[in-house]
């Protein structure tokens, strides 16, 4: 499927750096403490030299403001690990479809850097390219259609000048809407649909890259796209599912690794 390319942005890895961490879709939120605290562990203990989180960290981000704007403190909870971490590691965060507005604000907060998507990593002689995954995701026309209204300037300038409490009872609505459009996919058995394979293969032929890193579609896999190219799913994070879904992809000198945490 032919369709244009966005611009590549490039990251170098610095030759000190021996372990880089992957991981997305922990979608944190205060009903789900057993994950916020698999997640806490994770980031107080990687040992990687980098953590890169490839989008939807948050169930939901409605303005940087909310740290200090929530009553019930969890986003703030969620800040004070990112900035802890961000003090002894490099820490990169991409935007997902549900934390898009995640700004400079946090990162500036957390020390951490917002990457564009994609972005090319070159790590010890090898080129990655890093995705959150949604853009590929072609042929959910309705989704792409909601993905270019809420990404744009005006849409997301509008939204944000509207009272926080206002956009956080705007976000829980979508958010109902998601689950019940989900349920009603998993009644009727209709099946996820998934990154454009033509789409990921035309990026990796631009990046010059074999690998593409990605999550989103909640199904750790590791697809082969011909010719020596592949892209590789990142699992989504659920400590109360069962079994729990909380797994870490790991990138060292000598490849890639899926490390599921206990």
């Amino acid at each position: 499927m032919a369709t244009a390319v966005p611009r590549i942005a490039e990251l170098t890895a610095p030759a000190a750096w021996r372990t880089v961490d992957f991981i997305s879709d922990i979608h944190l939120q205060a009903s789900e403490p057993a994950t916020f605290a698999a997640w806490h562990a994770y980031m107080s203990g990687t040992s990687a030299d980098a953590v890169f989180i490839l989008g939807d960290l948050f169930d939901v981000w409605v303005g940087d403001d909310a740290v200090d704007g929530d009553p019930s403190g969890f986003d703030a909870s969620c800040a004070q690990v990112l900035q802890k971490t961000g003090e002894r590691l490099a820490l990169y965060v991409m935007h997902g479809n549900r934390d898009f507005l995640a700004g400079p604000a946090l990162m500036a907060r957390c020390r951490g850097t917002l990457l564009d998507d994609p972005t090319l990593l070159d790590f010890a002689g090898q080129r990655w390219l890093l995705s959150h995954g949604d853009a590929l995701c072609l042929d959910d026309v309705d989704y792409m259609r909601f993905r270019g209204e809420v990404r744009s300037a005006a849409w997301q300038q509008a939204f944000l000048g509207k009272p926080l409490a206002e956009r956080q009872a705007i976000a829980q609505g979508l958010r109902r809407q998601s689950r019940a459009q989900h349920e009603k996919r998993r009644l009727s058995g209709e099946t996820y649909i998934d990154v454009n394979a033509g789409a990921a293969r035309q990026w990796l032929q631009a990046a010059g890259a074999a690998t593409l890193i990605h999550g989103h579609t909640h199904q750790p896999a590791v697809h082969q796209l011909g010719d020596g190219l592949q892209r590789v799913v990142l699992s989504d994070w659920d400590a109360a599912a069962t079994p729990p879904r909380l797994e870490v992809l790991r990138l060292a000198v000598a490849g890639l690794q899926r490390l599921p945490l206990d």
